[in-house]
């Protein structure tokens, strides 16, 4: 599935709910399931790891689309490479 699709069905599954609590509350979704992640990347399965990256996935897709952007356009910064020295791998100090 591409990131465009993924972010098109998070919208037809769960926009309107989403939209209704708003941008905060989402952001609060988000952060939550963040700290869901770290525990399940330093105690957890894969299993375990992978249930958390697809909750973090979809509340930063339900978040872009309530932002009204593209998450698609999002990733595209880094096409290039690094954005700041543009290299890959990067070369940043």
């Amino acid at each position: 599935m591409q990131i465009a699709e993924f972010q098109a069905l998070m919208a037809r599954t769960y926009g309107a709910r989403d939209r209704a609590r708003g941008r905060v509350a989402s952001v609060a979704w988000l952060a939550e399931e963040l700290g869901e992640l770290a525990q399940a990347v330093r105690k957890g399965s894969v299993d375990d790891q992978l249930h958390e990256l697809g909750d973090v996935l979809a509340w930063l897709a339900s978040l872009a689309d309530q932002l009204g952007v593209s998450l698609d356009e999002a990733a595209a910064r880094y096409a290039g490479g690094c954005p700041r020295c543009g290299r890959m791998p990067c070369g940043c100090p």
